[in-house]
Parts: C-alpha cells; structure tokens; sequence
C-alpha cells in the first residue's frame, strides 16, 4: 500500500478506489494519498479542497468505479489496456495474497460514439458497504395519485421508485416505517430489506399501503443495484426471454383519467399524434371503430374497454337488465364491424358485479369474441370467482388488487382464473411479484403486468415482462405513454409492432427529468 503506479500516463495509488467525474482531461481519482489525472507531461495535484472531498468520501474496501474519459479514443485506449492489466494482476494477486480483499472485474465496456469521438472506459469494482443516505418523496400537483420515491446512496446514485394512491399517507408510512429499515440496511441485499420490512407491518396488516409504499422502495433498490452493478434490471434478472420485445394492449383511457385534472378537453382524438382522448372514443355517442384502427396504425392489436361499468353504479351491481346489456355492446359491434377480428378486446369490469349479473355480461360477450374478462367481480373471493369460470369459455384474468403471491396463491387453489395480473408498484415490487409471475408459470398460466398509472410502473414492469417466461402482455395506456411520462422521465416508451423494449440503461433506466424538480406544482418531501 502506498506504492504509486503509473500506467500509461495515469497515476494509480495501491489504496481504496474512489469514482469521482471531474472537468479534467483525463477523469481518475485514487485513494486518499492523494490524486493525479492526465496523460504524459500533464500531471498535476488535485486542489486542496478537492482532496479535501476525496478523504471525507467514505472508505471502500474493495473499491468502486474508475472512469476515465478523453477527446482522442487513441490516447485513451493504452490507458484503459493498463488499467485492465493492473487490475487483473497486480491488484488481484497482492489481495489474494494478503487475504484481505478480493478485486472482481464486473463490467469494461469501451464506447466510441460516431459524433462527439468520446472514449469511456468503465470498471466496476464491488464495494463492501452501501449504505442509502438521503430519502425523499415527490409529487406533481396535475398526477395527484402518483407518488415518486428517490433513495440516494453514500456514493451519489438515485434509485426511483413509484407507487400509486394516497400520496400524503405513502410519504408518511415511508418516512416513519421504511426508512429507519432503510438506514441501517445494505440496499443491494434486497430480498432480506423485503422480508424484514414485510414481516415488521405483519402484526398490523400488509396488504394495503404497507404493500403499496413497500413496493415504491424495493423498485428504487433494484434500480441502485442496476446503476451499481452497470446493468439493466432485466439483465439482474436473468436475461430476457422476450428479445422482440413485450407484447401490449392499449387500456383506452384519456390524458386526465385518474388524475386530477378537471380542465382536460373531452375532445375525441384518436390521430397518431397529439393528446389521445381514448376513453371517449368508445363513449355514448364515440366511435369505438375508428378508436381500432388509430391502434392497429400504430401497431397495438389488443385493447381493454369497460362498456358496462356505468350500469353497476345505480344498484351496487346487483342486477342489469337486457336494455343495458344492449347498449355495452354497442362498441363492441363498430369495433368488430370496422376491422373484424383484427383487434383483440378486453373487457374490465373493476370488481364491480354481482355473480349473476357478472355471467349475463359474459354470456351476451361471447358472440364477440372478447379475449379477457378482467375483474368483473371483486378477486376477494376466489370460490364465487370459480363459479363464473365455470360458467364461460372466455378467460377469466385476476387480478392486479391481489397484494401479494399469498392471496394468488388461493386464487389459483380455487381455479378461479385463467390468467394472473399483478402489478409491480402496488403488489411487492419486483422482488414480490417475479415470485407471482413465477407461480403463475408453475401452473401453466400467463401472467399480465399492469400500468395505469405511472412511468415508474411502466419502466419496472417492462424490466420483469421481459424477463418471465410466461408474460401474456403488457398494459400501457398510450395516452400516458404519449402524454405525461414524456413530460416528467428521460426515457421514451416506444411501441413497434405491437411490442415495448424495456429500457436498456443501468438499473431502471428511468430517471425524473431534473427541470421538473423545478416545477411550481412539484412538492419534495425530504425524509432523511
């Protein structure tokens, strides 16, 4: 230790690692004796005050990420070539001998962009300690239900997380509950944080906002342990079994639906571009034909619609007469006699039917082939469930208000379904609902992820849709898609030929724009 070595140009210290960008030409900081960046004839001590910085940063045993960056790809390729060689034997060999550290080579990828000639060489080394250092929730005034959740690490990287509903509750459960669990928790062990946080609200209930808040931390942990890692969380999974990407349907719901937006237009648009007022399109006096064909140009070939629901509002959804049934088939007939079987349709229900009226809807649907018949009753009573399978051909999906693989665990004992939805910010996280997928696949059943709600939602669910063997499809709504998760995230959700790519970005590969942060309508709570 000690030992200065120079490869290359570049000044190494045998000392822990530190990864610090700076506006140098060459970007490497080293250890705590001291730090050189450059090539040859350009070294020079790094400012007191920044040396000042590099021994406050906290120490890692194994060390964290060299990054080195240059305008000529040339200059900069021995240099990387040296870092390889240091590391694969020099610093490997004097660990092992010593027994006190073990140096794993990650990830090197070298990058050479056609535009900017910009040369990036990055090792990622594990560190032996994480610890999460900042906590704080966000919420944007106009998508009142959403609440994003950033977890910040001692070494500067954000995890994002989201869940949905009750935002003043999600911040306050999270701030007293989750994050003293956080605090003294490693964020890259996962499945321990899930299980101690789930067994901690188990003496008073888990299944509402403990699950919910739960689910927002354990997406913003695995999208730390992506950043850390240098890897999307699909690759963390496992890889993907979907490479042409995740089949999706289109929920046909408007830019406001489920937000508090009272002045959103009720204009009917269904062109290619603009603000889509789906929702709409298959309304009283709307033409839910011309809603298939706006689809079917942009490639999506299932939608969901739920033509029945203002019927159950008047008696609970104990009864509906055959005059009603007749006017919730009305956009099932344009779309059927605009472009035939074409377009495969869903019908939601939203828990909101009695058994008898819930079969009299199936049985007048079948006629029109509907793909899906999604919560026509509550899921909370998987043997009245059965008994509407039963009674239909149709497939029978439940349901993403199953809070956990417990409650689908009784589902599937009372075959009460044909295909099992569940979603990653209200049901677990993706820590929780891989284990859901996973069940779902052991008894020969699809699985569906669903979004009707936020970016983080979509950006999480596309990571384990592509993973699972047994994904049946992805939920979006175009109108969110195409609309505020454009406005608010850095990634854009891109459909072709009726199927999503999950991001390909380190960890979630989503992040929150910076300038919405700046928002008059944006209020932070800081938790830690």
């Amino acid at each position: 230790m000690g030992v200065d070595t120079c490869l290359g140009g570049l000044q190494l210290i045998e000392a822990e690692f530190i990864a610090v960008r700076q506006r140098g030409f060459l970007d490497v900081s080293v250890g705590h004796r001291g730090t050189r960046w450059g090539f040859p004839g350009d070294h020079h001590r790094a400012p007191p005050a920044q040396a000042s910085l590099l021994v406050r940063h906290p120490r890692l045993r194994i060390g964290t990420q060299l990054l080195a960056r240059c305008i000529d790809p040339c200059l900069a390729a021995p240099c990387i070539v040296h870092i390889l060689l240091y590391l694969s034997s020099s610093l490997s060999n004097r660990f092992s001998r010593s027994g006190q550290l073990f140096c794993k080579l990650l990830n090197c990828c070298i990058v050479l962009p056609e535009t900017s000639a910009l040369c990036w060489s990055t090792i990622f080394l594990q560190r032996s300690i994480v610890k999460i250092t900042g906590v704080r929730t966000i919420h944007f005034a106009p998508f009142a239900n959403i609440t994003f959740l950033e977890l910040t690490t001692d070494s500067g990287i954000v995890g994002l997380g989201e869940t949905y509903y009750t935002p003043r509750s999600v911040t306050a459960y999270i701030g007293e509950v989750l994050t003293p669990l956080l605090l003294e928790s490693d964020p890259r062990q996962i499945e321990a944080f899930w299980r101690r946080a789930y067994e901690n609200s188990h003496i008073y209930g888990n299944k509402g906002l403990e699950m919910r808040c739960l689910s927002a931390v354990d997406v913003a942990l695995w999208d730390i342990l992506g950043q850390e890692l240098g890897r999307p969380i699909w690759q963390l999974l496992g890889g993907t079994s979907n490479p042409e990407g995740v089949p999706v349907y289109n929920t046909c719901a408007s830019a406001g639906y489920g937000q508090k937006a009272p002045d959103i237009s009720r204009k009917v648009n269904t062109a290619a571009t603009g603000t889509y007022q789906d929702f709409e399109a298959w309304q009283p006096g709307g033409d839910a034909g011309e809603l298939a064909r706006s689809l079917l140009d942009m490639g999506i070939r299932a939608m969901k619609i739920w033509p029945f629901d203002r019927f159950a509002l008047a008696n609970h959804g104990q009864t509906i007469s055959f005059a009603e049934i007749d006017e919730g088939l009305r956009p099932w007939k344009q779309v059927r006699d605009a472009v035939g079987l074409e377009m495969d349709i869903i019908l939601e229900g939203h828990g909101y039917w009695a058994l008898q009226p819930a079969r009299r809807i199936a049985e007048a649907l079948e006629p029109y082939k509907p793909v899906l018949l999604e919560d026509l009753m509550k899921p909370d009573n998987p043997r009245t469930l059965a008994k509407l399978r039963s009674s239909t051909r149709t497939p029978i999906c439940a349901s993403e208000l199953l809070m956990n693989r417990y409650a689908v665990e009784e589902m599937l004992r009372a075959d009460a379904c044909d295909v099992v939805m569940t979603d990653v910010t209200w049901a677990g996280g993706i820590t929780e609902c891989r284990k859901t997928a996973d069940m779902a696949e052991t008894n020969n059943m699809g699985v569906i992820f669903h979004d009707c709600t936020g970016p983080v939602t979509l950006a999480a669910s596309l990571h384990l849709a592509a993973h699972a063997t047994n994904t049946w499809m992805q939920e979006i709504v175009r109108a969110f898609t195409l609309g505020f998760y454009l406005e608010l995230v850095d990634h854009p959700f891109v459909v072709e030929n009726g199927r999503m790519q999950p991001p390909q970005r380190p960890g979630l590969g989503v992040a929150l724009k910076p300038e919405t942060l700046d928002r008059d309508d944006c209020q932070i709570t800081v938790l830690v």
